[in-house]
């Protein structure tokens, strides 16, 4: 009997690992559970810091993506018709004659301290952090081996941002992912042999941050000229799931070719609720989904912004609650100055966000999406739920009555924050909930408000 079974436990731990492996293709890629952590975490901080950062500007007028300081150099290009202001700009300031190339020298960087960062980070509530590795600008945070003297550590900081700043984050038991663009404006083998580019230049350095770094996230981007077999994106995620170092833990996203937006990826990406050119702001996803977009109009550290045009805490702080109320995630985006300094505007947003998440983590982080969120609620009132537990978080204090729809019985009702339990009713299938006297004194916080409604989701 013995001789039969260590075998028969053989075979099935072979089978097991045979299982576990997929193919170059986006039907077996597609089938790669997403990764509890991701699911769980929520919240998490962009990170949009290069040689953009050093002219920081863009108009504050017009549509989303003519905002993007991060996009300068490309809209220096005399073709692009959205440049005009960019080039008025550039040549009022700096003079025709300065090339773009000339700022990365002024991005020194003298005043980075990835230590803080990771404090402001921690302190935000956020769970996992996303830096620019690499934008479509091709400047490298890293000493890449494909971009000599057109990286952090060749020219300006002369530093390893990309180690830094990892290594700074996870002290603080927070994940690190990194945003690379697949594309490079000027990159000569790009315009001349995109085959030689991607064999060349993409997947060396794409594997090399991930050999090197060993991120949770892989963030691609700048994906909208090719297909994904143009890039080899197929390929490559073979490779992240099978045999990199991060092969159980990394999730991506779905900017791998022109067709796989919305399609494929362990999450799909909204960016300032647009899925391209079209609204997200009531579209229902299935699949696990992240909004990303900037704390005011652009990702990039922009000198034009003004207050008005930042989010205010509050408005912030509903959008977190209603990605995450309806199954997503939220990374929201800071732009460092070109010495390093996380601006004190951008700092205060994110430590308001953590002291709300402080009181309210509960009905956000490792929630699900509760099936009868959408059901004739009232207005003001977003859903989470945890186990039998439901969490009804009130985006505007009124101090009347509200009803929650679609259950019948809860076993206590308290808000978080606060001692005491709270007063409700029952009528039919619903549950009428009595909210507290409060003052300014006893009240548990700002801008958004959580009852937790215990036991009623039981058997649901």
């Amino acid at each position: 009997m013995r001789k039969i079974i260590l075998p028969f436990i053989l075979w099935l731990c072979l089978s097991s690992l045979i299982a576990e492996n997929y193919d170059a293709n986006w039907k077996s890629l597609d089938k790669r559970p997403v990764p509890e952590w991701f699911l769980d975490a929520k919240f998490g901080i962009f990170v949009h810091w290069g040689v953009y950062s050093v002219p920081s500007w863009a108009p504050n007028t017009g549509d989303v993506y003519s905002k993007y300081a991060e996009w300068y150099w490309y809209r220096l290009n005399p073709e692009d018709k959205d440049g005009g202001l960019f080039r008025k700009h550039h040549k009022e300031t700096y003079g025709p004659n300065f090339k773009y190339q000339d700022f990365a020298g002024a991005f020194k960087a003298e005043m980075f301290d990835p230590s803080q960062w990771a404090d402001i980070f921690y302190n935000s509530g956020a769970k996992y952090v996303v830096l620019t590795s690499k934008h479509h600008e091709g400047f490298a945070l890293w000493p890449s081996a494909q971009s000599v003297n057109w990286n952090s550590v060749d020219i300006g900081p002369h530093r390893d941002i990309c180690k830094e700043l990892s290594d700074a984050v996870r002290q603080k038991g927070i994940r690190m992912g990194f945003y690379y663009s697949l594309y490079e404006w000027h990159h000569p083998l790009y315009h001349t042999d995109i085959h030689r580019y991607v064999d060349e230049h993409m997947l060396p350095q794409l594997k090399d941050l991930v050999v090197k770094y060993k991120p949770d996230v892989v963030w691609a981007d700048g994906e909208w000229e090719h297909p994904s077999r143009m890039w080899r994106s197929e390929e490559f995620l073979a490779w992240l799931y099978n045999e990199s170092p991060v092969s159980e833990t990394v999730v991506v996203n779905d900017r791998w070719g022109e067709e796989t937006r919305s399609k494929h990826g362990s999450f799909y990406t909204t960016e300032y609720d647009l899925i391209h050119d079209d609204d997200s702001k009531d579209a229902v996803f299935t699949h696990p989904w992240e909004e990303c977009r900037g704390i005011a109009g652009s990702f990039g550290y922009n000198r034009n912004e003004n207050l008005e045009d930042y989010s205010s805490t509050e408005e912030l702080i509903h959008i977190l609650i209603d990605k995450v109320s309806r199954g997503g995630n939220l990374l929201l985006n800071v732009g460092p100055t070109s010495d390093g300094r996380i601006p004190v505007i951008m700092q205060q947003r994110l430590a308001e966000i953590g002291a709300w998440l402080r009181v309210n983590g509960e009905a956000i982080y490792a929630t699900r999406k509760w099936k009868g969120s959408s059901d004739n609620q009232e207005p003001d009132v977003r859903f989470t739920r945890k186990g039998d537990d439901l969490y009804a978080i009130v985006t505007r204090w009124s101090g009347k009555p509200f009803t929650v729809k679609g259950i019948g019985k809860v076993q206590k009702v308290t808000m978080l924050g606060m001692d005491g339990e709270i007063q409700y009713s029952t009528d039919g299938d619903s549950i009428v909930i009595v909210p507290p006297r409060l003052d300014i004194l006893t009240m548990p916080c700002s801008y958004a408000w959580v009852y937790k409604l215990e036991g009623v989701l039981a058997g649901d």
